[in-house]
């Protein structure tokens, strides 16, 4: 038996390369290839950066969807139908919409594979796949051993990408993370991490966990980082802004290797917080102490920040940059609010006809950044330009350069000398997405619906 697995891309532009010429290795994909018996042929294409062979014989196609890859990923499950190729779809697109899904696939997952995709394989062995695959609960992630051999060939940053653990006990109202586990988190075994680390960390200068949030249990994480420090290894992750305040904490993050954590700021406005249930970055002294705690370990920091709640106003950009530059974030992230289906976001400006299309990420007239709903303290146009400007503020080469000089980004020579390049190609990134199509423009219709 054949099995193609393909990470499809948000869209393409004829004529243009993808919107980003610098790809980090496709995970999810190795993770399902690492579940799949050793006795079926595995073929993995990154639609990002090659193109998918629709003519070459396959038994079976297996596609991870989001909500931004979703019209893509029609399109690719639509070339594989035309040629008999049964095609299952998985992925937080597919458990948030399965119905919608299910048009477009013989057999849709929904929720985590791990204990699912052993009965799809044998389903299809034997010609009877079953429409949905529900995952009841969480399933335990101890046999995760992505196959990482599907990514030869392929030109990805030199950046090894690792899942500690999955999900998130928070439950921000925006977020697709917490309507897909339920704000629950699970985690790998240390050992089977550790084991993993050190037979990659030969050809990998730096490690991303790319957990939702390394930090949703402090005590696990604590006694995780005590488990790296004799690997000696360089890492970044994503981490709630609560544990900047728990010294314990930072020392072992230090220690441990981190190089920097990626916080969901989202707001200055504490009302906006409170909406989006995320009153408890205003915790302790709030974004100033935390700062300040991070900077005393010399922690560097990605901040993220989200505009388009009710209590935003057009002044709020400016104050947002000059504070993310006040505190020489080493990269910072300034976008609009995005209403992700199966979110509690998604349904509250659904009741209040806000959103300005029906399923925004199939709808012909949306593109890239185009903003999908109704603000309160603005009009759409403005909201996509000021999240624009705001970019083209902290990535101006007078900013880069102050920034990179800070204390705190300069004190490591590694990361030093990647703040550069790094910050570059975000200045590049600024715009370059703006209204970017959703799927290949050059793709001829309609979609082959599956019955």
């Amino acid at each position: 038996m054949k099995l193609t697995i393909i990470h499809p891309c948000i869209g393409r532009r004829p004529g243009q390369k993808y919107i980003r010429t610098w790809q980090m290795e496709a995970l999810p994909a190795a993770t399902l290839a690492g579940l799949t018996p050793r006795d079926i042929e595995v073929r993995f294409y990154d639609d990002r950066m090659e193109i998918v062979a629709f003519d070459e014989p396959t038994d079976l196609v297996a596609i991870s969807v989001e909500t931004y890859t979703a019209k893509r990923a029609y399109q690719i499950a639509t070339e594989f139908r035309k040629r008999r190729v049964p095609v299952v779809m998985g992925g937080f697109h597919a458990t948030l919409c399965p119905d919608e899904v299910a048009h477009h696939a013989e057999a849709v997952v929904c929720g985590e594979a791990e204990t699912l995709w052993p009965r799809v394989i044998d389903d299809a062995r034997h010609g009877k796949l079953e429409k949905f695959y529900r995952q009841a609960g969480r399933p335990s992630l101890e046999n995760l051993k992505p196959e990482r051999s599907i990514f030869r060939g392929k030109r990805y940053l030199p950046i090894g990408l690792v899942e500690a653990g999955r999900g998130c006990h928070f439950k921000c109202d925006f977020c697709a993370v917490q309507a897909v586990f339920n704000s629950t988190q699970t985690r790998r075994p240390i050992d089977a991490i550790i084991a993993e680390l050190a037979r990659l960390k030969h050809d990998r200068k730096l490690f991303f966990f790319v957990d939702d949030n390394i930090t949703s249990n402090l005590d696990q994480a604590k006694e995780f980082f005590r488990a790296l420090i004799p690997l000696r290894i360089r890492w970044v992750s994503q981490s709630s802004i609560n544990a900047a305040h728990d010294e314990e904490f930072l020392d072992l993050l230090v220690r441990s290797g981190c190089q920097g954590v990626l916080i969901g700021f989202e707001s200055l406005n504490p009302a906006n917080l409170r909406h989006m249930n995320k009153a408890f970055n205003t915790m302790r002294g709030g974004f100033e102490q935390a700062l300040a705690n991070l900077r005393r370990h010399h922690i560097r920091v990605y901040g993220t920040f989200i505009f388009g709640y009710d209590g935003d106003t057009p002044e709020c950009f400016e104050k947002t940059v000059d504070f993310a530059q006040e505190h020489a974030l080493y990269i910072a992230a300034f976008n609009h609010l995005t209403p992700f289906p199966g979110t509690p976001l998604y349904r509250r400006l659904q009741d209040e006809r806000r959103l300005l299309y029906e399923n925004w990420w199939l709808d012909e007239r949306y593109s890239y950044n185009r903003i999908p709903f109704q603000p309160h303290g603005m009009t759409p146009e403005m909201l996509q330009r000021n999240c624009l400007e705001a970019r083209r503020k902290f990535y101006s080469w007078r900013s880069i350069f102050q920034r990179g000089f800070d204390d705190v980004n300069r004190s490591n020579l590694f990361m030093w000398r990647n703040f550069y390049l790094i910050n570059a190609l975000h200045r590049t990134d600024v715009s370059m997405r703006d209204h970017y199509p959703l799927g290949d423009e050059t793709w001829k219709g309609p979609y082959l619906e599956a019955n």
